[in-house]
């Protein structure tokens, strides 16, 4: 039996990423399990923590996508290799240009989907946030090791 191996990447201590809470957590961005990659909720923020399109939630997905992207190359994996999203709207108005800018990323991927509306997200002007839950299928050469 093998052992699993965890790695986590972009870790970070929630004091600076919501200094408007009380909080002190230790989180990170995404988690390399074995072959499979969990993506922390991504929202319209970069990793600096600018927000990108503040009213406009296609915008917001757009950068959520691209950090998505970043992170699943930075644990060794891809956009094809998703097997599972979640996402979060607080306006079911919001459905069709969140889902429509998600659905260029992930074309010909055809993932699991599932789709919430909530009441609200951790800051108040996110409007949308998805999480990934991706696949490194065995043998698969990652863009670091070719």
């Amino acid at each position: 039996m093998s052992q699993i191996t965890h790695t986590r990447i972009r870790m970070f201590n929630t004091k600076e990423t919501y200094p408007n809470q009380s909080l002190d957590n230790d989180l990170c961005q995404a988690v390399r399990a074995g072959n499979t990659v969990y993506v922390r909720g991504q929202v319209g923020t970069d990793f600096e923590g600018n927000l990108v399109g503040l009213g406009d939630p296609r915008a917001q997905a757009e950068q959520a996508m691209k950090n998505v992207k970043q992170l699943l190359e930075e644990a060794g994996s891809d956009l094809s290799h998703i097997v599972k999203t979640t996402t979060y709207i607080i306006d079911p108005r919001y459905r069709e240009p969140v889902y429509q800018e998600v659905g260029q990323w992930l074309k010909g991927v055809f993932p699991i989907s599932t789709g919430i509306v909530v009441s609200a997200l951790a800051q108040p002007q996110w409007l949308m946030e998805i999480d990934i839950i991706a696949v490194i299928p065995e043998g698969w050469a990652t863009k670091e090791s070719v």
